[in-house]
């Protein structure tokens, strides 16, 4: 199933797209039906009910499947648009990501020995089509990275490598656009990556039962229709369950955190010369068995 977050006539809401991606039903006809509970976003869904209604969604699915509002008439937007907590991200964890940022905080070209591990705003995440914008006043150096994000389904700490996919509800894309020039004048990735609509998410959460664990998914990205990025989930330096597994050590994870697991190579600032995004440039990022989250620069 395909969780999926949208704005129509003049509302937020959101609900499971069909099996041809042309129809959302909503979330309230389905819980309705079920004599349940309507969260008021897909993350009060996800902290509520995580994976114990999705047998049932799936055969309401069945009867509901004509039922809706076609995907044409809303504006999609990022599933979950205000995360509970800052955003988790993974640094340097792909090997020939690591080899080729050199100018940034922790950008030795050593392949790190343990995850790298920081946090981004999202105030709001943007979402499918949205524009992001260029500050030119005070950076100018703006870079794409498409990321596999994984959304936490249930709390839990200490969690154990092979408990990880028990506690994941499914898995969307994420943009972790990025200033570098901030990054590396404030010697560290927080700002830089926090920007106003530097956190892009979409375009819809797949359930975990749709992805076979472990999760080898092709990941690229494209700009103005040129691939930039193009690698596989499988060359990740530090797997799901391991990133899991070790965030989780001393760290209660909640239902609806969000973890970005990390970009490959051909980030912009990776090619001589470097090729920074500027005003119009059409960013697509692809991930296997999700689809393709688009955003627009500005």
């Amino acid at each position: 199933m395909k969780f999926i977050s949208y704005e129509v006539g003049g509302s937020e809401e959101y609900g499971i797209l069909n099996l041809d991606n042309t129809k959302i039903t909503p979330m309230g006809i389905l819980l309705n039906d079920m004599g349940k509970e309507l969260p008021a976003n897909l993350l009060d869904y996800i902290q509520k009910y995580s994976h114990s209604l999705n047998a049932a969604l799936f055969d309401k699915m069945k009867i509901f499947k004509d039922m809706g509002v076609s995907l044409e008439d809303v504006k999609v937007t990022s599933p979950i648009k205000y995360p509970r907590r800052n955003v988790f991200c993974l640094g340097k964890n792909y090997v020939d990501h690591a080899m080729e940022v050199k100018s940034i905080p922790s950008g030795s070209a050593e392949v790190p020995e343990e995850p790298i591990y920081f946090t981004k705003i999202a105030d709001p995440a943007i979402g499918q089509m949205d524009e992001f914008p260029i500050p030119v006043d005070y950076t100018n150096k703006i870079d794409y990275e498409v990321e596999l994000a994984v959304i936490i389904g249930k709390d839990g700490k200490d969690i154990l490598p092979e408990q990880a996919e028990d506690y994941i509800f499914g898995y969307t894309i994420g943009n972790d656009i990025s200033a570098r020039d901030i990054q590396t004048k404030h010697v560290q990735w927080f700002k830089g990556k926090s920007l106003d609509g530097f956190t892009s998410l979409g375009p819809y959460i797949v359930d975990k039962s749709e992805i076979r664990f472990p999760v080898e998914l092709d990941i690229i990205c494209k700009v103005n229709g040129d691939i930039r990025q193009n690698s596989n989930t499988r060359n990740l330096i530090f797997d799901i369950p391991t990133i899991i597994s070790d965030l989780s050590k001393g760290l209660t994870l909640r239902a609806g955190d969000i973890i970005l697991t990390g970009t490959p190579a051909g980030v912009g600032m990776g090619f001589e010369p470097p090729k920074f995004l500027k005003s119009g440039d059409v960013v697509e990022c692809y991930v296997e068995s999700i689809g393709t989250l688009v955003n627009l620069a500005k």
